[in-house]
């Protein structure tokens, strides 16, 4: 949508009624693009094709007239219409908005899978249970929306969306970028430049509203200001509102008739929306002081519940005639619900007011709501009300941010923390919830209040605990938001003064110091530094848990040698595959722990252990709904699918990764792309890959993501046969202590370094692998040290360690080194001059590498094929081939016989999404039922081990 579409006739039209203007001066108004934007937003949803769209401006541009234009041309459409608006004063009560919308719905609700009307249940508070993940009720509520969808059209509107509160806000953006194939439509109307965090709405389709154009501005100025204007003023009151139609409508009636005569208002320093926002402060100046009080309560309070807004009236002796000259300055009306005209009313008298007209109309309100019934809001309500300190407030905010939590709600948590320990008399009560508030902080992703927070808790006093409690956080905000050098430092200082208060904890920080180490990309000697400080990690307070037994692995591991430590590694990893948690809550919290301890499988090159690891985290992360950190869990099992050669289901797992960090908004890491890219051989993508990543400012070339892009590269050029520029990328991924440790840069170097004429490189890095391979003992390990002494070997030495590497491999599940396996002995045979068995050898890697879609190996394998004088088979087309990698995860999951519903479940997509996904793949397969998919025999990869 093109930006400067200008307001149309029909913004124009529901103004012109506001201010009783008749249908004469509307009939002059044409038509214009955002009303034709918003027809076909509704065309599209009536027909299926469901959509979102933004409409963005500043104050009184016209949104909310947009938004209900919206609603009348929908009603004789057959849309049902659902309305939120935010508010201000709402943005810290969690899910807030969503329940505003959805609880109209919730009839429907029962037709949800129960861990989605349980985690809708959780969000608004009307069951106990963990916290959901925010996405898992973003799932909820999009199928909620496609179940009223399916009993007829539904439009979504949301006016003033920047002051949703944050989970609401990410919940309804997530919607809306999961809705493909539904009767639904969804408008987010939100104001450009006011304080509200408006990112989770970007990247969506949007429609920006500029000012209007000079021949509406006049008609519209003719039609607010009855008296004539000479030329003068009319075109200063114009050129002033910058064709704002609020502007337009309001500037003149808070003008004195002396300035309409003879002139307008020098200009100022103020925006339109503040110069808007003056215009009713003195108008509503202008009131009864009494109706002036009452509107304060009504700007306080943005339920708009009239009973409440009474309650507290008379709280203050305040009698209901009073609202008579608010509602006859066109501020406000008072029917079954109390409106503003316009939410900048709203502010221009909350703004207005003294600070203790504030205090006065929240105590009336605290007052006046039922402490049972809505005890949250009460809190809040008193919290406003406090002059200095107040312990009982604080106490209740505190409770408040407990129940915050409960749903799920983080920010709105720590927003009623930081609060409460604004208000704390006592020093020491001050710190222990400031330090509270700042891990609120951290886990809401705010580290900038955070660390303030931080700041505020230094100030004690503290105990021995609290402040090792500090350190930690303060290493754990720095980790997250610069990856520093200074970072495993910083978690070893917390450690060592956790170790005599918390030895759980201090083994924990000790954990996350090494893991930190690793994933930063620090030096050699800086992760030996760190595993020599974490020997002094305090014994474990009861039975070891896994993550106590990893640590001892790596620890071991890293300053006693692998030999040493890969039995430890080898027990701790065998803890995680046979303990698997069951809270759902415990989940969510070792998963981190889960990840290392797959990344370490692939460290003692266990393929079992790295499979079934790595299979469990996807597992786990998907019954808790934990989109947050699923894409991770997907990337890596998709590494792990790569290395077994199963390069269709790392592009099925990559795909699904990508788009719902696009959906939950997260930061898209590219190195399981970048890898799949490589093996697959696509020079030109993996080229463009890597580019961005040395681009991205986000990672040092130090870093893992990185290195991991280095290590593509390196397999990239094998493949390709480009042995220097192989064995160049490899040695740069080797300085990478993550990618030193799990041996995959080993198998690159060694095979560069040999064909690219480097043997004492190669049999460094060989005596390296086979040392490591004998500690190990699997078949992955003894079959790549076996090819790689081949490698490195000559004459029948070389033939029984190639022979005795295809052995080995046959019995692990890594297809993909088996493959290149046979490709690098059908080369050594050809160059021994045995043309015969080198076919057969090469016949076979070309077939397994073309199968699998490793096109630049597989080409290897073909050249040298045509050199022995046999020309290889191309590879027969396959009907899944038509499809992308999406579908062909979809039509695989469907192939098992799980349902549309069950289907959704998984990759976060309503029902009539995937039925339409089927539709595509039917017609691109040539079928027409579930059962002749079934009958393609797609590969079963989850069932597989």
């Amino acid at each position: 949508m093109a930006d400067g579409v200008r307001v149309g006739d029909n913004y124009l039209l529901l103004q012109c009624r506001q201010i009783r203007v008749g249908m004469k001066l509307a009939n002059l108004l044409g038509r214009h693009a955002e009303c034709e934007a918003v027809k076909q937003l509704l065309a599209r949803a009536q027909a299926g094709r469901s959509g979102a769209l933004v409409v963005r401006g500043e104050a009184g541009i016209g949104k909310t007239a947009l938004v209900e234009y919206a609603r009348d041309v929908a009603a004789p459409l057959g849309f049902r219409a659902e309305i939120l608006a935010g508010a201000e004063s709402e943005t810290q009560f969690a899910f807030a908005g969503l329940h505003q919308l959805c609880g109209p719905l919730l009839d429907r609700a029962g037709a949800l899978p129960e861990p989605q009307q349980a985690a809708l249940g959780v969000a608004f508070g009307q069951r106990a249970g963990a916290a959901p993940d925010r996405f898992l009720v973003g799932l909820a509520t999009l199928n909620l929306l496609a179940e009223v969808a399916e009993e007829g059209p539904l439009l979504c509107l949301v006016d003033d969306a920047q002051w949703l509160d944050q989970p609401s806000a990410q919940v309804l953006a997530f919607v809306a970028r999961r809705v493909a194939a539904e009767q639904l439509a969804l408008v987010f109307a939100l104001r450009d430049h006011d304080g509200g965090d408006v990112r989770p709405f970007s990247g969506l389709p949007e429609l920006r509203l500029d000012g209007l154009g000079e021949t509406d501005a006049q008609a519209l100025l003719a039609a607010a200001v009855p008296t004539p204007l000479d030329d003068g003023v009319r075109d200063r009151i114009i050129a002033e509102s910058r064709g704002n139609p609020l502007a337009l409508l309001e500037l003149p009636r808070s003008t004195p008739p002396t300035q309409l005569a003879g002139g307008f208002e020098l200009p100022d320093a103020l925006s339109v929306p503040h110069r808007i926002e003056e215009s009713f402060q003195r108008r509503s100046g202008s009131l009864p002081a009494e109706t002036q009080l009452l509107l304060l309560v009504a700007a306080a309070e943005p339920t708009g519940e009239v009973a409440l807004l009474w309650r507290a009236a008379a709280h203050l002796g305040i009698a209901r005639e009073e609202a008579a000259p608010a509602e006859a300055a066109g501020l406000l009306e008072i029917d079954t619900r109390v409106r503003f005209r316009h939410p900048l009313v709203r502010s221009a008298v909350y703004r207005a007011a003294t600070p203790p007209d504030h205090r006065r109309a929240h105590r009336a309100l605290a007052a006046a709501t039922d402490p049972q019934l809505d005890p949250d809001r009460r809190a809040w309500h008193r919290a406003q009300a406090v002059l200095g300190t107040d312990e009982e407030a604080a106490a209740e905010l505190e409770q408040l941010a407990d129940r915050a939590r409960a749903r799920g709600g983080w920010a709105a948590a720590a927003a009623f923390l930081q609060q409460a320990a604004e208000l704390t008399p006592e020093p020491v009560d001050r710190t222990r919830r400031a330090l509270v508030a700042a891990h609120a902080k951290h886990e809401a992703g705010a580290p900038e209040s955070s660390l303030r927070l931080l700041t505020i808790a230094a100030a004690g006093p503290l105990d021995a605990l609290q402040a090792a409690r500090l350190k930690l956080l303060r290493a754990q905000v720095t980790f997250h938001t610069t990856r520093g050098s200074e970072v495993p430092g910083m978690l070893l200082d917390a450690a060592r003064t956790l170790t005599p208060l918390d030895a759980a904890l201090a083994r924990e920080t000790y954990l996350h110091a090494l893991d930190a180490a690793l994933v930063a990309g620090d030096s050699d000697r800086g992760v030996l530094e760190v595993a020599e400080a974490a020997r002094a990690a305090p014994a474990p307070p009861g039975s070891p848990q896994p993550s106590d037994l990893l640590l001892d692995g790596l620890t071991k591991t890293l300053t006693g040698g692998y030999a040493a430590g890969a039995p430890r590694l080898r027990h701790a990893l065998e803890a995680f595959r046979n303990s698997p948690p069951t809270d759902p809550e415990q989940d969510c919290q070792s998963d981190r722990w889960l990840r290392l301890a797959g990344r370490n499988a692939v460290a003692i090159l266990d393929d079992e252990l790295l499979y079934l690891l790595a299979s469990r985290n996807v597992q786990l992360t998907r019954e808790a709904g934990a989109l947050t950190t699923l894409p991770d869990s997907l990337r890596f099992l998709s590494i792990t699918s790569v290395l077994m050669g199963e390069l269709a289901r790392a592009g099925e797992l990559a795909t699904e990764a990508t788009t719902i960090t696009q959906a939950t908004g997260g930061v898209q890491l590219r190195h399981a792309h970048i890898i799949l890219s490589a093996w697959r051989g696509d020079q030109a993508e993996t080229t463009a890959l890597n580019a961005l990543t040395a681009q991205d400012v986000a990672f040092s070339d130090e870093s893992t993501e990185a290195s991991f892009a280095q290590y593509a590269m390196a397999v990239l050029h094998n493949g390709l046969g480009n042995y220097p520029a192989a064995q160049d990328a490899a040695v740069r991924a080797f300085n990478s202590p993550e990618l030193a440790l799990s041996n995959l840069v080993h198998f690159e170097l060694i095979e560069s370094a040999a064909r690219a004429g480097r043997p004492e490189r190669a049999v460094e890095a060989m005596k390296q692998l086979c040392s490591r391979a004998r500690a190990s003992g699997t078949p992955w390990a003894l079959g790549m040290a076996a090819r790689s002494e081949a490698l490195t070997s000559a004459g029948s030495a070389a033939e029984d360690q190639y022979l005795e590497a295809i052995a080995q491999l046959k019995h692990s599940r890594m297809g993909g080194y088996l493959a290149r396996t046979h490709l690098v002995y059908g080369e050594w045979l050809r160059r021994e001059g045995r043309r015969r068995e080198a076919r057969e050898q090469l016949r076979t890697a070309h077939e397994l590498l073309s199968d699998m879609g490793a096109e630049a190996f597989a080409e290897r394998a073909a050249r040298e094929l045509r050199a022995t004088g046999e020309h290889p088979r191309k590879r027969a087309a396959q009907p899944t081939d038509a499809l992308t990698a999406h579908e062909l995860h979809i039509a695989r999951l469907v192939a098992t016989g799980a349902t549309s519903r069950e289907v959704g479940a998984q990759l976060f997509l309503s029902p009539r999404t995937i039925e339409a996904h089927l539709r595509s793949i039917f017609r691109k397969l040539g079928i027409t039922s579930r059962r002749q998919l079934k009958e393609l025999a797609l590969p079963d990869w989850a069932g597989r081990g």
